[in-house]
């Protein structure tokens, strides 16, 4: 399994705003986009941990920097990667890129929570054991 995991986008013209650049809250889409793909190339399908195992990852926390703009038609490379782990949530180290320039650098805390009351939930211990295999090694 790859300790990270990156996504192509290209900036549409509905990801922009008047100015011809991405429009801020349109990043947490494409960090999100990251996530989920990641996810689900692990076999990590959202929609059917909700209805099989009866809970869900909603963003608790997002801490993100904005360093230059992306613009319409530009190609960006999202990155996600696991900077910890606990018992009921994921701390994703995630980065927006134009070729070498950082964009964006962004921690987004995943939690897990029961699929009907919202209530946090301890991470299953197969995807616990799952998601740890991903965590860097310590240099």
């Amino acid at each position: 399994m790859s300790p990270g995991f990156r996504l192509t986008q290209r900036v549409y013209w509905e990801d922009t705003d008047a100015g011809g650049v991405v429009y801020y809250a349109n990043y947490l889409r494409f960090l999100e986009r990251a996530r989920t793909d990641w996810l689900r190339s692990l076999g990590l399908q959202q929609e059917r941990l909700r209805h099989e195992a009866g809970w869900i990852f909603v963003v608790a926390h997002v801490d993100a920097r904005y360093l230059k703009p992306a613009r319409l038609d530009d190609l960006l490379d999202i990155s996600a990667e696991i900077l910890q782990l606990e018992r009921a949530s994921v701390l994703f180290g995630q980065q927006v890129r134009r070729g070498d320039e950082l964009l964006l650098d962004a921690k987004v805390r995943a939690a897990c929570v029961d699929a009907q009351s919202f209530k946090p939930r301890r991470l299953p211990p197969d995807l616990t054991e799952q998601l740890q295999a991903l965590l860097p090694t310590p240099s």
